[in-house]
């Protein structure tokens, strides 16, 4: 059987001045599809996906959407009326399917009271109504909205602040949550883990790949396409390839193909200059008849293009200055604004490694990436600097280059002699090319600006760098070629990513840094999904770069975990029941639901409406009792 087609798109142009953004693009979404459209900057992804939602109008071809979905597509800069909490807000993606509830009750009412052929009618329509009701789940109203709102990082403390107190990147977290609450048919994402921190962008891919609704998603999140989609459509020069497969497969593919139209270009244009080779040497002497058969056979030949390569700037950090073996020594650092972020920081940073750290949003991360540059002082303990160390700071607010300079201006480095002919090489190892280099730093694209502010980083000569989210704003291709220049680096590295794809390539030490209290673990970003998939992360403060004797470890470990124990991450709602306890019982309330509707159903029930009420009243006190079982059974699972 096949499935629907839900969307489809028939020879899309659309052209920005005399240049072609979009060229002729043409493909089909079926029912189910998770598909990743990617290619890079200015390629033409946002103007695609604002043709298809409506919101801009292409020159040629056409869109259709399936006109019985329903599509959700999520707001880039949403707006939220005053009055309500972040809950209220969130349950207003439900409206009607609360609406349906109260019509069913109040159905569920009159038909206690009502005999003969209205009651019959009442009934039928109540069947119907308590059918869509259950095909929509709406007896677990609450439970979804807690869900999703915990899911996206939302604290239960802030599920009663109003809307209009919440942080941009809360609002847009608002959005998506309603978006995943409104269950749309089709999902339309434009860089859904955008301030997402990684505990929340793992919930969501996890929700997005067991979702049976189409998506199409646009991310610079390679772990998330990953795990989402199961199509990767590029889009680049105009035209799009399709690929089948998530985002690996589609870069190993790509390469496959590349290499293969690469051989087999390569091969024509030896045969063709061969050929006119020929043709120029025989042309007017005794072999012009063959000279002209040549001509003849290069008209005829049908010509195969070269492949269409995405190119990445080539970046790369100088070789720096070698420092002393520690680099960093951080000793018992602790950090509040309002409340506590960091306590009694203990670690040693040694020549060469590539530190990474992470942790939920809101635990001061960037705050000790600034306290570590010396930018900011702890409130209590001390950073001790090794010798002959040189740092370097790149923010994630680029503010390391003057936006009122021109770009070959703004990272002109003031310790040394630098050309202009040196710095526009330079940029132009960054994708800084051409007219782009006499452009003032705040005309640019948010790409651009970063890597402008890479490149001003390779001109510091540092041996230890700090980098607050840098690939921010870099498409795929760009994040590679950082990738690659930060493993080459012979200095000294610590970074702060949301980017788990990057740190999982760069990092060889992570910082994991939460409420009260800190790992240091010994490898990359997989090294720490493993031991988190093992149940080991609480136990992984291993590998520290210090040489501290093992026993005094030891010892310093044993304090933390008892101290972490002894405050849980999350306190328990409910009392202690094991998981299966809850799940048999949640088994026994949907039954006895679903023999309530069958005893409604028949003639005494229908004739006596005392009978009918009773059955009413039961059914409104079980429905209400699935949805803490079901906040007990999460709690349970989480907990035990």
């Amino acid at each position: 059987m096949m499935s629907m087609i839900q969307l489809t798109i028939e020879n899309i142009e659309k052209y920005f001045s005399e240049e072609a953004v979009l060229d002729g693009v043409s493909f089909e979404l079926s029912r189910g599809d998770h598909v990743a459209l990617v290619g890079p900057n200015g390629a033409g992804k946002s103007t695609l996906v604002n043709i298809i939602t409506g919101t801009l109008e292409p020159d040629n071809g056409t869109v259709e959407l399936h006109p019985a979905i329903h599509v959700g597509v999520l707001e880039q800069q949403p707006e939220y009326a005053a009055g309500r909490t972040v809950w209220e807000e969130a349950a207003t993606a439900l409206e009607q399917l609360a609406k349906l509830a109260d019509e069913a009750q109040s159905v569920a009412l009159e038909m206690a009271e009502a005999t003969g052929q209205r009651q019959q009618e009442l009934a039928e329509r109540f069947d119907r109504l308590q059918e869509r009701l259950y095909q929509q789940d709406a007896y677990n109203i609450d439970y979804r909205i807690e869900r999703i709102l915990n899911g996206l990082g939302f604290v239960e403390s802030e599920f009663h602040k109003p809307v209009e107190q919440l942080s941009g990147g809360q609002r847009n977290r608002m959005a998506l949550a309603k978006l995943l609450l409104s269950e749309p048919d089709f999902m339309i994402l434009d860089e859904p883990s955008n301030h997402l921190d990684i505990d929340a962008t793992q919930w969501l891919e996890k929700f997005l790949a067991a979702s049976q609704a189409t998506i199409l998603l646009v991310s610079h999140d390679r772990f998330l396409i990953d795990q989402v989609a199961h199509k990767t459509i590029e889009l680049h020069q105009g035209t799009i390839e399709i690929y089948k497969g998530n985002y690996s497969a589609y870069m190993r593919q790509r390469d496959e193909r590349n290499a293969v139209l690469r051989r087999t270009y390569e091969k024509q244009q030896n045969e063709i200059a061969r050929l006119e080779e020929f043709v120029r040497r025989h042309i007017g002497s005794q072999k012009t008849a063959q000279a002209e058969d040549r001509r003849k056979k290069l008209e005829r030949m049908e010509r195969v293009s070269a492949p269409r390569e995405i190119i990445a700037p080539r970046m790369g950090f100088p070789a720096p200055e070698r420092s002393g073996d520690i680099v960093l020594r951080a000793e018992h650092i602790s950090k509040a604004f309002n409340f506590p972020l960091f306590e009694d920081l203990t670690f040693d940073i040694l020549r060469g490694q590539k530190w990474g750290i992470l942790g939920p949003n809101g635990t001061g991360k960037s705050t000790l990436l600034r306290i570590l540059n010396s930018d900011l002082e702890p409130d209590a303990g001390e950073i001790h600097v090794g010798a002959k160390v040189k740092t370097a700071y790149f923010d994630q607010h680029l503010t390391c280059v003057d936006s009122e300079k021109e770009v070959v201006e703004a990272i002109r480095p003031d310790h040394k002699e630098f050309v202009e002919r040196e710095r526009r090489d330079l940029l132009a190892r960054f994708g800084i090319t051409k007219e782009m280099v006499f452009k003032k730093v705040s005309q640019l694209s948010g790409g651009e600006r970063n890597r402008t502010a890479l490149a001003w980083l390779s001109t510091r000569d540092a041996n230890l760098m700090f980098l607050d989210e840098p690939t921010n704003h870099l498409d795929l291709w760009a994040r590679d070629s950082l990738e690659q220049t930060v493993r080459d680096y012979q200095g000294t590295v610590v970074i702060v990513s949301h980017d788990r794809y990057f740190l999982d390539q760069v990092c060889d030490m992570l910082l994991v840094v939460e409420p009260e209290r800190f790992r240091v673990i010994n490898g990359n970003y997989s090294t720490y999904q493993t031991l988190i998939d093992r149940g080991l992360a609480k136990e992984a403060r291993v590998g520290l770069a210090t040489k501290t004797e093992v026993a005094e470890e030891t010892a310093k470990e044993k304090e933390s975990t008892k101290a972490s124990n002894s405050k849980p991450r999350r306190k328990r709602k409910f009392p202690y029941r094991k998981v299966d306890e809850i799940e048999t019982e949640i088994a026994e309330v949907e039954l006895r639901i679903e023999a309530i509707y069958s005893e409604m159903a028949v003639d005494e029930a229908l004739r006596d409406g005392s009978i009918m009420k009773g059955l009413s009243d039961e059914l409104v006190t079980m429905q209400q009792a699935l949805e803490p079982l079901y906040a007990h059974l999460e709690e349970a699972i989480e907990l035990n």
